[in-house]
């Protein structure tokens, strides 16, 4: 996995994500990505997506999502969770994928103390271990993700929050030269709970696997790609 793996289009950035693993070295705590949504830029993009941030172009919001890819795009969804997001696309072109889930490989007890504290209904403190990333706010708590790590390199050793290889990560034939790996099965379909561009299948899953949620349509979704 490399910054030029997810400089094209960001559908194909959001399947080579799949099966990677983030680190956050202070914490010990390391998880493997196994959902993900591709989110496009504005009108004027190479993937236009009235579904993205990116649709109303540059914002002091978004900023980031028009850089370099393999950047950390934080934002706080409905005032109460933080959202993990990588950039995608070429540096100047709107793009990225959000985060919906992981399996969390190492650091359990980080993960569930922060999921803990970040809720005060008691019945849902204590997730099965497969539900504990499940759904991009928990992914967000269980990472300790905040609006402080907006625009991290994933790429870049001293992050608090890093970009690993996986073990069974789907790749380009770029990057799988001579070496053998193995091949992962993924399924894909619209986003979740997009009122714009509902239809698109944009939304990318390791089938059978820890942090994958279930399908939910808006109530007002318009019902196009």
């Amino acid at each position: 996995m490399n910054r030029e793996i997810l400089s094209g289009h960001p559908a194909d950035a959001a399947k080579a994500l799949l099966g990677r693993v983030l680190v956050v070295p202070g914490d010990g705590l390391r998880a493997r990505i196994t959902e993900v949504e591709a989110y496009g830029g504005p009108a004027d993009s190479p993937w236009p997506d009235p579904g993205a941030h990116t649709w109303p172009g540059v914002t002091p919001r978004n900023r980031v999502m028009f850089g370099p890819a393999g950047h950390l795009y934080v934002y706080r969804s409905y005032g109460i969770h933080f959202c993990a997001n990588v950039t995608a696309g070429p540096d100047g072109v709107g793009g990225g994928v959000l985060l919906r889930g992981a399996e969390i490989l190492e650091g359990e007890d980080v993960a569930r103390r922060r999921r803990s504290a970040a809720r005060g209904n008691l019945a849902r403190k204590n997730p099965v271990l497969r539900d504990l990333a499940r759904g991009p706010g928990n992914l967000g708590q269980a990472l300790g993700v905040d609006l402080g790590d907006y625009g991290l390199d994933l790429f870049d050793a001293s992050s608090r929050v890093q970009l690993l290889p996986g073990q069974e990560a789907p790749v380009t034939d770029a990057e799988l030269g001579d070496a053998e790996m193995r091949v992962v099965e993924l399924r894909s379909g619209p986003r979740v709970g997009l009122r714009a561009a509902s239809q698109r299948p944009w939304r990318f899953w390791l089938p059978g696997e820890p942090g994958v949620s279930a399908y939910r349509r808006h109530a007002k979704a318009d019902g196009l790609a």
